[in-house]
């Protein structure tokens, strides 16, 4: 049975009959935006891979346990557990520590791209730092619909849902993130001048 072919509730059945290979498919689909959501969150690459791993391991109890509901989709399920598990790390006191890219991991890394010349990596990699940069300054629920929205790649009402809010109240946000962040620009450049 070729794994890569079957969806994600196929998966979950053949992970429970035993099949090891189902669930490193489902692992590999959604790792790379599940770790990019945590690490934008809690800005610490070990930190984010023990959450990581913990998301994986409550999945994994879930599935195991038969507690898993197939009416929602995997994905979604998922996200809401790292989401879930990065507020629990916060509420408990953590401090958050200042997002800084390093050798081994830098988020704008996994974007794929055709290949760019010198220059425009140069210019990209400050574009990227400066929008980081902006991003961590907003208020805490503007800065989380950002990163939910354009690291996650969700929906506004996958959002919603995540947060508990309204889908209103997740555009609003997003909408007064946007506006802070050109104000922050517009300052910037007004200061240079």
């Amino acid at each position: 049975m070729q794994v890569t072919l079957l969806n994600d509730h196929q998966l979950i059945a053949s992970y429970l009959e035993g099949n090891e290979r189902a669930f490193k498919e489902l692992l590999d689909r959604y790792q790379q935006k599940i770790y990019t959501s945590i690490y934008l969150f809690v800005k610490d690459d070990s930190l984010a891979q023990d959450i990581f791993q913990e998301v994986f391991i409550k999945i994994i109890n879930t599935l195991r346990s038969g507690k898993y509901n197939h009416e929602g989709k995997f994905g979604q399920w998922a996200m809401r557990i790292s989401y879930n598990l990065c507020v629990d790390y916060f509420r408990r006191g953590k401090r958050r520590p200042t997002i800084h890219p390093n050798e081994n991991f830098d988020i704008f890394d996994v974007l794929h791209a055709s290949e760019p010349n010198a220059e425009q990596l140069i210019i990209r990699s400050q574009t990227h730092e400066r929008i980081r940069h902006l991003v961590d300054l907003l208020p805490p629920e503007q800065r989380e619909v950002v990163i939910l929205r354009h690291y996650a790649d969700m929906s506004f009402k996958e959002i919603a849902a995540l947060t508990r809010v309204s889908i209103n109240t997740a555009l609003g946000r997003m909408r007064y993130a946007l506006i802070n962040i050109r104000k922050m620009i517009e300052e910037k450049e007004v200061q240079l001048q």
